[in-house]
């Protein structure tokens, strides 16, 4: 993602409901307190998405269908 594709999603973000942009700045301070690497599960992350995995909700190809929307 480049500077100004990050600076016009903050942009949108400043429009969003009161609450919505509070949890997305919890989400971020959460992200920074890990530090730059690659965001680590932890046990209860983990242990929810090998339950949903388990649950046969969605099948492996539409998961990966929805994050291929997602990807660039």
């Amino acid at each position: 993602m480049t500077r100004q594709e990050i600076d016009a999603v903050l942009d949108r973000v400043r429009t969003w409901p009161e609450e919505r942009q509070d949890a997305a700045a919890a989400m971020l301070l959460m992200m920074e307190e890990q530090g730059p690497g690659p965001y680590v599960l932890d046990e209860e992350e983990e242990r929810a998405l090998d339950e949903a995995e388990a649950s046969g909700v969605a099948s492996e190809e539409e998961v990966e269908a929805l994050f291929a929307r997602y990807r660039r």
